[in-house]
């Protein structure tokens, strides 16, 4: 079959800007030669750049697939702020697990990955026919595009389960939907094929925010750890899931000793990233907008701050009081306590006459009958993860860390203890992570390891960072009651978000997740 490669190439190459994979400035192309083009790298990025735009649906948005995570899980609470800010009732059927299948808070949480997977296809079969790459740079480039939608298969398995594969761009027919047992088979199989096609380079400019062989490893524990839940059928994998962390933990990458330095505005510097999605402060599309989303309208005078905010999520109550507030994670992960006017000192006053302090409890006010009410508009302990930059006027320049190995630490310690492995071993890897959380108190040091220990290190150390609902399900916390918010025990169809009710009703060969 002849294909027009000129037209199908230049459509897209209109919308590609380097700057999907890098902090450089944006350059276009639209008219190149198609047996020119991809002989060198800056053509090479901005043929595959678009695969990494579509990472930056990995971000705390309003309606994002980490905002619906965390809302599920025991992270976020948004009830409902005083004159009815962020009260839409998608935030409270997630906090109560009362959702159904046309619930709006899935829309975006379904199509994006989807979209993403899409747009992977189109530019795999581009490069694929693509005659002015060589053969070697081709098959390092088609592995990267199988990287990525594998990733986004990942969230699908994680929050789905059972979704359609699809992989070839030029087919019509409308996708017929696989169990969670073929699409975790199939990521497990596209990861083990390219992980060893890819770069292996570690915290370079030219592998920064790429899907690497390290990234390939990380997801491979993920797949690994997740096994009995995603695909209980074949069995636990914690041997394979001890084997993908140590071939992460071979590789160049380092925990950084300063925590903080994976959440500074130019934190591409972090040798610890693995996988990132990459912003920049006043890009294009979609850009890190966790300031708009959680901050008070009043905390930029606070702050220095000159952006402007929308008063959102906040950390549920009981997450926060779960750390050691001697623990440098708590007051780098949560926003707490009064904001005042630099000017003249004084605690700065809501448009409802109350201090703009924040709280780390939250009050519900005009409870109705399923527990849930509104609460006042300072209320709440807000992310402050990523340093708000001095001066902030528009998006954040903070990367977002998919992956980071302290991560990979915590895996391979909870694959240990799983698995009856060496206690020493795993209490070591937690403790690493303590360390630099508790500098110089050795008493703030662990013996012996307990999964408990470890799950709640999890918190710790990933608050906001979207493990928090995935890691709930695999030790069995998700479903009971978690009063206020969430007043009775889940039943156990909500351990998979339902797929959306438009999209079935767009596709009949799609069937609905069991209880939906």
């Amino acid at each position: 079959m002849k294909h027009n490669i000129y037209a199908v190439l230049s459509s897209f190459l209109m919308m590609i800007v380097l700057s999907a994979c890098t902090k450089l400035d944006e350059e276009l192309y639209s008219d190149s030669a198609i047996d020119n083009f991809g002989k060198n790298q800056t053509q090479v990025n901005a043929l595959v750049g678009p695969i990494y735009s579509t990472l930056k649906d990995h971000n705390l948005e309003w309606d994002g697939y980490l905002t619906m995570d965390g809302l599920a899980a025991d992270m976020i609470v948004i009830p409902g702020f005083k004159g009815g800010d962020w009260g839409e009732p998608m935030f409270k059927e997630m906090m109560k697990h009362t959702w159904t299948a046309t619930s709006s808070g899935f829309n975006r949480a379904y199509n994006g990955p989807n979209a993403a997977i899409a747009l992977c296809n189109q530019i795999y079969y581009q490069i694929d026919i693509n005659k002015g790459i060589s053969d070697t740079d081709k098959q390092s480039i088609l592995a990267e595009i199988r990287g990525v939608r594998a990733f986004w298969y990942y969230t699908l398995c994680d929050h789905y389960g059972n979704v359609p594969i699809v992989t070839d761009f030029l087919s019509k027919e409308q996708p017929e939907t696989k169990s969670r047992k073929e699409v975790y088979e199939f990521i497990v199989k596209e990861l083990t094929e390219v992980k060893d096609k890819l770069r292996s380079d570690v915290a370079t400019p030219a592998s920064y925010g790429k899907f690497t062989k390290g990234t390939a490893y990380t997801l491979l524990a993920k797949m690994y750890l997740n096994a009995q839940i995603w695909n209980p059928d074949g069995g636990s994998k914690w041997n394979e899931c001890l084997a993908a962390c140590d071939s992460v933990m071979a590789m160049p990458y380092v925990l950084e000793n300063n925590w903080k330095t994976n959440f500074i505005p130019h934190n591409e510097v972090s040798k610890e990233a693995i996988f990132s999605s990459v912003f920049r402060a006043g890009g294009s599309g979609i850009q890190n907008g966790i300031a708009t989303n959680t901050l008070h309208y009043l905390d930029p005078i606070g702050l220095g701050l000159k952006v402007n905010t929308y008063n959102g999520m906040a950390a549920n109550p009981a997450y926060v009081k779960s750390f050691d507030t001697t623990d440098v994670r708590y007051s780098g992960s949560f926003l707490i306590g009064p904001m005042k006017d630099p000017q003249t000192g004084l605690i700065l006053q809501t448009s409802h006459g109350r201090p703009l302090i924040h709280t780390v409890d939250v009050v519900m006010n005009d409870v109705d009958a399923e527990g849930i009410g509104w609460i006042n508009q300072e209320e709440g302990a807000r992310v402050f993860k990523w340093d708000f930059e001095p001066g902030l006027a528009t998006s954040m320049e903070n990367d977002i860390h998919i992956f980071r190995l302290a991560d990979v630490y915590l895996m391979k310690a909870e694959a240990l203890i799983r698995s009856g492995g060496n206690n020493a071993i795993a209490a070591q890897l937690v403790n690493r992570l303590r360390e630099r959380a508790f500098p110089g108190k050795a008493d703030k040091l662990l013996g012996t390891i307990t999964l408990d220990d470890i799950y709640k290190e999890r918190k710790y150390e990933l608050a906001w960072e979207g493990s928090t609902r995935q890691d709930m399900v695999r030790f069995g916390t998700f479903l009971p009651a978690r009063p206020p918010f969430k007043l009775k025990a889940s039943d156990a169809k909500y351990l998979l978000f339902p797929i959306p009710q438009e999209a079935i009703n767009a596709n009949n060969k799609l069937k609905q997740n069991p209880g939906y």
